[in-house]
């Protein structure tokens, strides 16, 4: 059990808890959130013993062994699976004492440390720390490899590794999903659900709270609250606490009302995709996700450029990659042909180190193509966000330097007001960036982002270091966002809300993805079980085939027959409608062409063709409105009548 009774807590200047009380029982799996300074790592610091209470006490049930996570590592020169292993100091002592045994030809001190092995399960400890590796997205060929040879992100999963290694009945992370791509994430979020001890998670990614967590422990004024059930249950009785309050309503109501304004734009837009049917879904749901979140202190919008082209940028038969020094080439993407144009919504998809950000970084023209096209139009204007360019702030300056050196004849008062949205109201502006912490350096690299109002916007994993207000403010600025979007992202969260289309980076191809993040995930999952297979041989699969009786097969293909004469006649409803939005998308391109010529506006004796055209181009696009209505209600019949029959 976890105790804090009257505990206050001040660093520096600033009060932290003051008579906060928290009770945690053993084996609950505790999210902590609140925004960024509220205290979340200093109560780590509590549990631990590097910090001591100003008033009140901390008590902890005792023999607890403590995983926590080291922010350093130091023994560079180790390989990443002793690194790992050292994490188990009671195994490494044993082995230890077992190698001065044998040293020393003591047969019976050498069988009672065997015991002692087998007793910490011992022998099996480099593959469970191997298998704890390759999850977090290594190779089994990296395992040898010295740290030092690792990036400081990939050193981070090491270490985390190493936690998740650690003996221990009460585990404590610190954002450990920062360095993770989806993939590794996935698998991380499936690890702890089994864990069998006590879990404290910080964390800004919704989702993963959602997955992981059966209660939720916030930072409010000085207090913890601890709401039983896991961050979406956490919101909805947080937003009935709050709409309680008489103070908050009305700008709880216009907050409502700006999203639900989001929802109906992009229902009209809305096409068959499976993604975009998950957005449009968020989309609604975010209505209610916002009163939670009335009293946040940022709320900004992304503006986009007035002009743009048609289309905004193309790559053609492009080969992605690096070329060192000695002119050898390392591929990573080949015959990448793709065309983004104004409006698009895509998030990228893809196993870590596919290549996503080298495709980010080819379209915004930052690495050279290897060989084939890049064509950008006349209008073209990028807005790029990625970790990087948090080291590109000039650390000496303030929030408002960096604005007032992209507009200097922006007025002072709206350099200010804009920062405000982004969490530096009043002279916070004007504080220096080097004392920033990492969160509000991403508040600001965003915020130059959106100063310069791009209509191609590309975020590779935006929401490293901000706190799960930022991150919805972000969602909403997106979700309103009129120009191009490209999001490379571990928070699901994000994704459903702000893109209504996947492309798929493996393999050395890009193509688009027909599905969501759900297919994505049994995409994942059944590739990794491809690959097993394929390591181990198909052996013990086959000799199951083999094995099955005739009958069982025949009934199995029965059962299956059965189940496609079921679906088939809301198929074939699917589908008609499907190709009769084909045939009215091809006739409003061609109409959409004819209103392209530049001559149809200004020759007047074309103006009765003008007006026509026009005219077509409305029914074609009310016709296709009706059309993609009547499309989704047949899908979600067909996904309700295969969900019945077991898929």
């Amino acid at each position: 059990m976890i105790a804090l009774r009257q505990v206050s807590l001040q660093r520096g200047t600033q009060a932290l808890l003051e008579g906060a009380d928290l009770t945690l029982h053993a084996g609950h799996k505790a999210g902590i959130v609140g925004p960024n300074g509220a205290g979340k790592s200093s109560l780590f610091k509590l549990l631990l013993g590097e910090l001591a209470p100003d008033r009140g006490e901390v008590e902890m049930s005792g023999g607890q062994r403590i995983a926590h996570m080291a922010q350093e590592v130091e023994a560079l020169d180790r390989s990443l699976l002793d690194h790992v292993l050292d994490g188990h100091a009671e195994l490494r002592r044993a082995e230890a004492a077992l190698a001065a045994a044998r040293e020393a030809s003591d047969d019976h001190r050498e069988a009672e440390l065997h015991g002692v092995i087998e007793a910490l399960d011992g022998y099996s400890a480099p593959a469970r720390a191997a298998q704890l590796l390759v999850g977090l997205g290594f190779s089994q060929a990296h395992l040898d490899r010295p740290l030092a040879s690792f990036s400081g992100g990939w050193r981070m999963r090491v270490n985390l590794a190493r936690t998740l290694f650690m003996p221990s009945d009460l585990l404590l992370l610190d954002e450990p999903t920062n360095h993770l791509d989806l993939d590794a994430l996935l698998w991380l979020e499936q690890w702890l659900t089994r864990y069998p001890g006590t879990l404290l998670l910080i964390s800004h990614d919704r989702d993963f709270l959602d997955a992981v967590c059966d209660c939720i422990v916030h930072f409010d004024r000085r207090s913890l609250v601890l709401y039983r059930g896991n961050y979406t249950t956490f919101e909805r009785t947080r937003a009935e606490k709050l709409a309680l309050q008489q103070a908050e309503a009305a700008k709880q109501q216009a907050r409502r009302e700006e999203i639900e304004r989001f929802v109906a734009r992009f229902r009209a837009k809305a096409t068959k995709a499976r993604a975009a049917q998950s957005r449009l879904k968020m989309l609604e749901r975010m209505g209610d996700i916002a009163v939670a979140h009335a009293d946040s202190p940022f709320h900004f919008t992304l503006p986009a450029a007035e002009k743009t082209s048609h289309p905004l940028l193309v790559l053609d038969e492009a080969r992605l990659g690096y070329r060192d020094e000695a002119g050898h080439e390392s591929v990573q993407l080949d015959n990448v042909r793709l065309t983004l144009l104004p409006g698009q919504r895509i998030g990228l998809l893809g196993p870590n180190g596919a290549g996503k950000s080298t495709l980010i970084k080819s379209l915004i023209g930052e690495l050279p193509l290897l060989a084939g096209k890049r064509v950008a139009g006349e209008h073209l204007k990028v807005g790029y966000f990625a970790q990087h360019q948090l080291e590109g702030l000039d650390l000496a300056s303030t929030p408002f330097m960096h604005v007032q050196r992209l507009s200097p004849t922006a007025s002072d008062q709206e350099i200010r007001n804009f920062l405000g949205g982004f969490g530096f109201p009043g002279n916070d502006v004007f504080g220096e960036v080097g004392r920033f912490s990492g969160g509000e350096k991403a508040r600001l690299a965003l915020a130059l982002v959106a100063w310069q109002k791009p209509n191609l916007l590309l975020l590779d994993e935006p929401t490293n270091h901000l706190d799960l207000e930022m991150r919805e403010a972000l969602t909403e600025a997106l979700a309103g966002f009129e120009g191009t979007v490209i999001i490379v992202s571990h928070d699901r969260h994000l994704l459903r809300a702000s893109v209504d289309e996947f492309w798929r980076v493996a393999d050395h191809r890009v193509e688009p993805f027909d599905g969501d993040l759900e297919d994505y995930r049994l995409w994942l999952k059944a590739r990794l079980e491809g690959e097993r297979r394929e390591a181990r041989g198909d052996k013990e699969e086959r000799q199951v085939e083999e094995g099955a009786p005739k009958e069982d097969r025949k009934a199995s293909r029965r059962a299956a027959a059965e189940q496609r004469e079921k679906l088939r006649p809301l198929k074939k409803q699917r589908d008609r409608v499907e190709q009769t939005m084909d045939k009215v998308q091809s006739q409003l391109a061609e109409v959409e062409a004819l209103l392209g010529d530049a001559e149809l506006y200004t020759d007047s004796a074309r103006k009765e063709e003008l007006t026509t055209t026009l005219a077509r181009q409305g029914e074609l696009k009310s016709r296709l409105d009706d059309l993609e209505a009547e499309w989704l209600v047949a899908e979600e019949a067909l996904e309700a009548m295969q969900a019945e029959l077991g898929g």
